[in-house]
């Protein structure tokens, strides 16, 4: 111990210069240690955490030693906290602690898809009746189930509907995914549905232009190409999706090409690439090639393009993260710098990190920051080494295709497994035949569709651009529907993407022999993701719907409702069935020792329960002074616990893990601690 603390220095020294990379990894940490907690920090903790975190910097700055990156590390983790803390804060709103039926008046500022495939709307400047206007949330999200149709909704649009809301749901299963969070940072005080036709209140005003302009473009997108293909192209070029149908978009994620629908890394990038050639090929051919720095100009030109295009398609997370990644390159060629490099990659993620620490959360930033990571590694390695691409122009472009799709996707390939619970085993195949299509084709024709919108012929472009979109889409049907095409995976443990992620980052971004070392952990990520385990009972937020774990797979108490619960269920068992196979299961299993009360009539027909058996209801039983030896969850008992995770012991009694407890009791889910902050 002693002779390692003593080589210590030497090795930390001996990566002098190569540890930038390490600094926004140490900053997520920070983001990851406050999300973790159980208890919501007070401001004087955060402002004393961050002062630290600042203190350190300082001291960091004044000296170089080996105990200088540590201090460094431990500051930037710090801040992290400080961060996520400050931003939390920072876009707190009013949350819907009750349900709530009635008049609904707000103003249309997005317009997506639900996964039901109903159109939904996002309201603000929200208006509820006989409710405080301290305690009205600051935006709501209603889902369209009218069978009437009513005025078609515009941005800027104010409209009045009546409709169902309550509070933003939390985990469907203790530990999942945590909508209520999710929603906190989106300012969602509220979420949910209207069968009523939207009425005409007030028309647009006031609305931004820019949101304005994107939903013209996308309708006359759509216009030029009708159909599917209209409302991919419409995707891609303004971020509009509402009129993407769900059997496209399950096709696009079954093929692992749902990427080409978000304006990520792979559209802002393919964009400022033609816009940077063309301008300096363009710049080339002029008298101005021999005069003026011909490439700092067309890098130019591409970040303000790639600006216009951030505007354009909605500036939602992922497109921001694209754009401050090619900033930062483009800026460095401006700057007579290495545009693509580890540190470019690193000041990126920092700065992505710096306005929203709570993307380092979602899979979103994971994933493209993973690829990104991986193709920087790999091609600079290449690029330093004997080794070399082929010489021949067409077979180096063919291998930088397939050495890329197959790197990214490797990757990418366990956060998407993670979060998505499937991979897709014809993914690469997939790719290779469309990615290249989006480069020379689609994007460029794009560009010029929009460049002639103004003068009324992006037809132009367009269709050649829907030619591309049409041999995509087909490929994205053709391969969704071979045999085997989608394998569903297991939910891993909290501590599998955390390995894997610390391993990776060692073998990449660590310098010298050790950085194998980092091997160590992937590998223990992997043997713990094999000894993943299911609960034996899930039961649902509220008692709507209980899954048991079965010999045959998870089966669910009803054939109906509560879908996106029981579709969730599946997907983390890793089964790849639907609710209706798995309610049969329930049937034809058999199934003992748990009962689900669905409904104020079977509620008000029970009379007991046998001796260890579970009881869910919901709806409120009635009193029952005999109904002791049984373990009873009514709704209000899983309105303070959240969902549950069930675990049936050898001696017949449950160990109950509990949704709240797992969450704790932070800002975005807990109206007590948001009342004493």
């Amino acid at each position: 111990m002693v002779r390692m603390w003593r080589v210590l220095p030497d090795v930390v020294l001996a990566q002098r210069g190569d540890l930038f990379p390490f600094v926004p990894v140490c900053l997520g940490i920070g983001i990851c240690v406050y999300f973790s907690l159980l208890f919501e920090p007070s401001r004087s903790v955060m402002m004393c955490v961050g002062g630290g975190g600042a203190i350190g910097l300082l001291l960091y700055t004044r000296s170089w030693s080996a105990l200088a990156p540590v201090i460094c590390a431990l500051s930037m983790v710090a801040l992290g906290f400080a961060l996520a803390g400050f931003r939390t804060h920072y876009v707190a709103g009013p949350v819907l602690d009750w349900r709530y039926y009635g008049p609904v008046t707000g103003r249309v500022v997005a317009m997506d898809r639900s996964a039901s495939d109903a159109l939904r709307i996002t309201l603000d400047q929200v208006w509820l009746t006989n409710i405080d206007p301290q305690k009205v949330p600051t935006r709501v999200r209603l889902s369209m189930h009218s069978k009437t149709d009513g005025i078609t909704p515009e941005p800027g649009m104010i409209v009045m509907t009546t409709a169902h809301l309550g509070p933003p749901g939390g985990a469907v299963e203790p530990g999942g995914f945590d909508f209520r969070r999710h929603a906190w940072f989106l300012r969602l005080g509220a979420v949910g549905y209207t069968r009523v036709p939207l009425v005409l209140w007030k028309e647009a005003n006031g609305m931004p232009t820019v949101f304005r302009t994107r939903m013209a473009m996308s309708e006359r997108i759509q216009q030029a190409l009708p159909g599917k293909t209209g409302a991919f192209a419409a995707a891609i070029i303004t971020g509009d999706r509402s009129a993407i149908p769900q059997d496209v978009l399950q096709a696009l994620r079954d093929t692992n090409l749902a990427h080409l629908l978000a304006i990520s890394g792979l559209h802002m990038g393919l964009v400022s690439a033609f816009v940077f050639g063309f301008l300096r090929l363009g710049l080339l051919l002029t008298p101005i090639g021999l005069r003026w720095p011909v490439k700092k100009i067309a890098a130019g030109g591409a970040l303000a393009v790639a600006a216009i295009y951030l505007a354009l398609s909605g500036g939602n997370v992922a497109t921001e993260r694209a754009f401050v990644m090619v900033a930062v390159m483009l800026l460095a060629v401006m700057c007579d710098r290495r545009a693509i490099s580890m540190r470019a990659v690193a000041l990126a993620a920092l700065i992505v990190l710096t306005l929203r620490p709570e993307a380092v959360l979602g899979p979103g930033f994971q994933m493209s920051f993973a690829a990104t990571t991986a193709l920087v590694a790999v091609f600079g390695a290449i690029r330093d080494s004997a080794t070399d691409l082929p010489k021949q122009r067409f077979w180096r472009g063919v291998v930088s295709v397939v050495l890329s799709s197959a790197v990214a996707g490797a990757a990418t390939a366990p956060y998407a497994m993670a979060h998505f619970n499937q991979i897709a085993q014809y993914g690469l195949l997939a790719n290779l035949i469309t990615v290249p299509l989006m480069g020379v084709l689609v994007i460029p024709a794009a560009v010029l569709g929009v460049a002639l919108m103004p003068f009324g012929l992006e037809s132009v472009g367009l269709a050649i651009m829907g030619v591309g979109l049409d041999w995509i889409l087909g490929v994205a049907q053709t391969i969704a529907d071979w045999s085997g095409a989608v394998r569903p995976i297991v939910t891993p443990q909290p501590a599998v993407l955390p390995l894997i992620t610390l391993g990776a980052l060692i073998i990449v971004v660590w310098t010298g022999r050790a950085r194998w070392l980092g091997a160590a952990p992937v590998l223990a990520a992997l043997v713990l993701w094999t000894q993943a385990e299911r609960p034996d009972i899930l039961v649902a937020e509220g008692g709507a719907l209980v899954g048991v774990m079965t010999p045959d797979g998870r089966a669910v108490s009803r054939a109906k409702g509560s879908g996106f619960i029981a579709e969730v269920w599946l997907e983390n068992d890793g089964q790849g069935r639907d609710q209706a196979f798995a309610a049969e299961v329930w049937t034809a299993a058999g199934v003992r020792g748990v009962r689900h009360i669905h409904g104020k009539r079977a509620a008000a027909r029970f009379t007991g329960c046998a001796p260890q058996e579970l009881v869910v209801a919901s709806a409120d039983l009635p009193v029952l002074p005999d109904a002791t030896d049984c373990t009873i969850y009514q709704p209000d008992d899983l309105k303070r616990t959240g969902s549950l995770a069930i675990t049936r012991m050898p001696d017949g009694s449950y160990d109950i893990e509990k949704a709240r407890d797992r969450s704790g009791a932070r800002l975005w889910n807990d109206k007590a601690v948001r009342a004493l902050q």
